[in-house]
């Protein structure tokens, strides 16, 4: 769905000009010449940023700008001017503007400053809606197409007994499925029993799936249930069981066949009623292939796969996914969630993340850990983050024919952007303070923030 941008200016010609712009970005643009107009649109469209002038033929975009703020606080309001002074800029901003941007406009700026507008809001006023599963503290979040086939696919398993198969790479969450298609099932008063057999060494796997009697092996000083049977009535999750012998694969697919067993040096065979739910990060039908999984078992656990799609096959729900877990860090170490700036969730959303949500989750806990009350720009990111975006910045640049002297300058802007960020965090946002530490005017330093599109 397109990003919707009011603009806001009583020049016909401007108000083409910068449609035709916006519309070419892929946004759905409403163009209007008067604040009342605006107020219409802002109370009848889910307006997601305001592009407006500062300076109406009989009114002022600052009384948008004001009333906005008062009904609509999370919508960013981007002044444009044609009288570009660092005055009215200035007070635009301290009327609480996104940023403001002069006549006669860069496109490239243009584009930049509403894309980071639009990102802001969406991850200011997005409401979570999570596919839950009975009373899981654990939500399940995400709104992309490949998301929500999954939560339909969910419902209608929940409510069978078949065996799943869950496949996904690392970290995507495939136990918190699991435990949702329990909870969902007739079976969630019943225990829920997991185990990740690549944890498990694979002399002991069988007692830990079947149980053992007393004196079956060495050190077995007492007998023990299994996991099969501790599971009866409930449901099993056998995660990553492309890791499991192929040894183990036999005895498995045995119970499953007859629903029963026997423990290890035990002579009496157990019944159980499990319904299974297996995970595996592998390729299985490449495994079969190749002679280390088996066929047999496989089309066995085959009979319901689902699959879930790596954290960069859907960037859109990152910003949900950091608000989620930013709240619950928050919460955790009784902390106030910190302000995520828009440049910072960008950076987010373009990592490819090898480790997926488990790897976000981990960059956010290791965020609120580190924050000092500030906001979270991007050098608070751990490096490997950093270095991504530099390495995709020096290809797009060599991809676009850069000359050394553009990469040169833009590697310098990039730099005296960090060292006046850091400035103005250290000083608390004092200008006059930042320009001092960095040895130069307090004007020349508004002109350079104004350059760099630092707030």
């Amino acid at each position: 769905m397109s990003s919707e941008v009011l603009v806001l200016d009583d020049e016909l010609n401007i108000r083409k000009i910068l449609a035709a712009m916006l519309k070419a970005e892929g946004y759905l643009v409403h163009a209007v010449a008067s604040i009342a107009e605006a107020k219409d649109k802002i109370r009848h469209q889910k307006i997601q940023a305001v592009l407006s002038d500062l300076r109406l033929v009989r009114e002022d975009g600052v009384q948008l700008l004001k009333w906005v703020k008062e009904e609509y606080p999370s919508i960013p309001v981007i002044i444009l001017t044609a009288h570009g002074t660092i005055d009215s800029a200035v007070d635009a901003m301290k009327q609480g503007a996104f940023d403001y941007l002069s006549k006669p406009f860069d496109r490239n700026e243009l584009v930049r400053v509403i894309k980071k507008a639009v990102l802001s809001h969406r991850f200011q006023n997005e409401e979570l809606k999570n596919w839950k599963a009975s009373e899981s503290e654990h939500p399940m979040i995400g709104e992309t197409p490949k998301m929500l086939k999954l939560y339909g696919m969910l419902d209608k398993v929940a409510a069978s007994d078949s065996t799943v198969l869950i496949l996904g790479e690392s970290g995507t969450g495939k136990e918190l499925i699991a435990a949702a298609i329990h909870e969902r099932s007739s079976r969630a008063k019943g225990p829920f029993i997991k185990i990740n057999c690549a944890a498990i060494p694979e002399n002991l796997m069988e007692s830990e799936l079947f149980g053992h009697e007393r004196g079956a092996f060495t050190g077995a000083m007492s007998a023990k249930p299994g996991r099969f049977e501790l599971a009866d009535k409930g449901t099993l999750f056998l995660d990553e069981i492309g890791e499991m012998s192929v040894e183990m694969q036999v005895k498995l697919l045995r119970v499953l066949q007859e629903k029963s067993f026997e423990r290890v040096g035990g002579l009496r065979t157990l019944q159980v009623d499990v319904r299974l739910i297996a995970a595996t990060n592998r390729d299985l039908e490449k495994e079969v292939r190749e002679g280390r999984f088996r066929n047999d078992l496989f089309y066995r656990l085959n009979v319901v796969p689902l699959e879930l799609p790596p954290l960069r096959e859907r960037p859109e729900d990152i910003p949900k996914l950091v608000a989620f877990f930013l709240q619950k860090m928050s919460d955790r170490m009784k902390k106030t969630p910190p302000v995520m700036q828009p440049e910072t969730l960008e950076l987010l959303i373009q990592y490819p993340w090898p480790g997926n949500i488990r790897q976000l989750e981990n960059v956010i806990e290791r965020v609120m850990v580190l924050n000092e009350g500030g906001p979270v720009i991007p050098e608070h990111l751990p490096e490997e983050i950093l270095e991504f975006e530099e390495q995709k910045f020096v290809e797009r640049q060599a991809a676009s024919g850069g000359s050394l002297k553009e990469l040169v300058k833009d590697a310098t802007r990039r730099i005296e952007k960090k060292a006046i960020e850091e400035a103005l965090i250290e000083t608390q946002n004092n200008v006059t303070q930042a320009a001092r530490k960095l040895n130069i005017s307090r004007k020349g330093l508004q002109l350079k923030m104004k350059e760099l599109g630092i707030r």
